[in-house]
């Protein structure tokens, strides 16, 4: 018996083209087949029924017309997306083909966020090249609003951090390494260096240091806010770049909030100082996240059990 998925399956493998793909992409970005038509140097009426050929190949309609142009159903968001996957598998595999005529063994591009960069990629990093000495490696640094996207588009292979808690998990494979819980941290000048047992209301006059309002830990730390009273901080800094960061918490009296493994280098080292204030909110789990073993390529899945080894590694180090 063939069934509708199989006969999509059929007409996909026999009669879809890439161009009609760019396309979708195209007009997705556009919101328009007459400037994706445009971009792409074929007339409207010629993108108009390759449209069409797409919609009668998948049996669904890919797009609305409004006042203002097109917009994806939901059918077409979807193909939008596996296009947009498809696209970045194509020039992955162009340039693992073109590090390997370079000399290179393989490439992967890691998405990472705070909580991940100084304890797991170097250790990670450091095994891989033991095993491939020459592979490619790029780190692309941001928060899980920007790097969740990336990732299901296939832009970079796994992302290395806190685990998103509700968004994009059902289209993602996602590995827990560790726990770990946020500390207080501030510069060796800080008033409150000294102080144990501190208390919220003691934190009060100072500025923060916080992260973006797009991150879990932000509308964590928003909501305590709230529950003390509305509390609104003198002076808010919205920040991910550590080294700036670290810089101001050493030359004005201002709080942060960082994942404990993140600040203890500079803790232990004495640029830091940690706060002898239990933060009440932020733990969570830290680990990876991927699309599915079978979308890494060999360098990849070198990298994912070489991060299995170091979160072995700093989890003891966390003990």
């Amino acid at each position: 018996m063939v069934t509708r998925h199989t006969r999509i399956v059929d007409r996909a493998l026999t009669r879809l083209k890439l161009r009609q793909l760019r396309l979708l992409v195209a007009v997705g970005q556009h919101g328009s087949i007459q400037n994706a038509a445009r971009d792409l140097g074929i007339s409207q009426p010629a993108a108009t029924k390759m449209i069409q050929d797409l919609e009668l190949d998948f049996e669904v309609k890919l797009f609305e017309r409004t006042n203002r142009g097109v917009v994806p159903t939901v059918f077409g968001a979807a193909l939008i997306r596996h296009g947009k996957l498809i696209f970045a598998q194509v020039s992955n595999a162009a340039q693992e083909l073109d590090d390997l005529s370079e000399g290179n063994s393989g490439r992967v591009v890691i998405g990472t966020l705070l909580a991940a960069s100084p304890g797991l990629l170097p250790i990670a990093i450091e095994q891989l090249l033991e095993n491939r000495p020459k592979v490619a490696i790029k780190i692309v640094e941001g928060t899980n609003e920007v790097l969740m996207p990336a990732l299901l588009s296939g832009e970079i292979d796994m992302v290395v951090g806190r685990l998103p808690s509700h968004r994009h998990r059902s289209k993602l494979v996602q590995e827990k390494f560790f726990d770990e819980r946020v500390v207080a941290v501030a510069g060796m000048q800080h008033p409150l260096k000294q102080a144990t047992n501190i208390s919220f209301e003691q934190l009060m006059p100072f500025g923060w240091i916080l992260p973006p309002v797009e991150t879990t830990l932000r509308r964590q730390a928003d909501q305590y806010f709230v529950r003390q009273g509305q509390y609104v901080p003198s002076t808010a800094i919205e920040s991910v770049s550590y080294l700036a960061n670290r810089s101001l918490l050493r030359s004005h009296d201002f709080v942060g909030l960082m994942p404990a493994h993140v600040a203890a280098l500079d803790i232990d080292n004495g640029l830091l100082t940690q706060l002898d204030w239990v933060v009440p909110f932020g733990a969570g789990p830290v680990g990876v996240s991927h699309r599915g073993e079978q979308s890494l390529s060999p360098a990849g899945s070198t990298f994912l059990d070489a991060l299995r080894a170091a979160a072995k590694i700093a989890q003891g180090d966390l003990c």
